[in-house]
């Protein structure tokens, strides 16, 4: 699959929904994780990114306009050793708690299946970054309805053992706009990575619909020694 801009493609989707792109810098040096969410109701858009030890959970930005906090409130993004979880939903957890026991990535996906707000049922889409001898690997999984049935899940996973620089892969919930919400299609989609950590999250924050954007998330990682830098965007601040 040809590389595309990843600015570019932000820019002409107006919902996708929530994404994770994980990749590498265009030197070569730095891992990256980017994760967004967005919002079309009040209560997705009532909340922020806030740090949570090594990661960061989801936090309402005013507790009382919260009115459910399922499948909204959860830690996308958590440490464990070497690796790095990033996730849409609280199957961060899941993964977290399945490489305890020394399941893999996919192993321990298994348990879970898409979100139960049908007519949508929103796909989980979970990445992780693994840091070894100096380099890193990383894999992806989407979890998604079989065209809306609630009864079958389509598990796919894709990893990736030789990352380019330069280059990310990008997964989002959903295809766009719509009445259901359609499910992402197809496998994580190649972007183009550059730039510092700064202006990368400028670029990516800047694309993203200016009416549905809530928050995102960047990461650099330093493979050799696991130091990291990272930057939080809310909307509401």
């Amino acid at each position: 699959m040809k590389r595309i801009s990843l600015m570019q493609d932000l820019k002409q989707n107006s919902y996708p929904g929530r994404g994770i792109v994980l990749g590498r810098t265009e030197d070569g040096a730095k891992a990256v994780i980017a994760y967004f969410i967005m919002g079309r109701s009040t209560n997705s858009r009532n909340r922020i990114f806030v740090e949570d030890g090594a990661g960061i959970r989801t936090q309402a930005f005013d507790p009382s306009k919260m009115v459910d906090p399922s499948l909204i409130i959860y830690s996308p993004v958590r440490v464990l050793g070497n690796t790095t979880i990033v996730t849409n939903g609280d199957q961060t957890d899941t993964i977290y708690e399945g490489l305890e026991k020394g399941l893999t990535f996919e192993q321990s996906l298994r348990s879970r299946t898409f979100e139960p707000d049908g007519p949508n049922f929103t796909p989980r889409i979970s990445g992780e970054i693994v840091l070894a001898d100096g380099g890193f690997t990383y894999d992806m999984s989407i979890l998604k309805s079989n065209n809306g049935d609630p009864e079958e899940t389509l598990r796919f996973t894709f990893s990736y053992d030789c990352p380019k620089a330069g280059e990310g892969h990008f997964i989002h919930t959903y295809q766009g706009d719509g009445s259901p919400l359609p499910s992402f299609e197809g496998e994580p989609v190649p972007v183009e990575i550059s730039g510092d950590i700064d202006s990368f999250t400028k670029a990516v924050w800047e694309n993203l619909n200016e009416d549905n954007k809530v928050s995102l998330f960047v990461r650099f990682i330093d493979p050799k020694d696991g130091s990291c830098e990272s930057r939080i965007v809310n909307r509401n601040e």
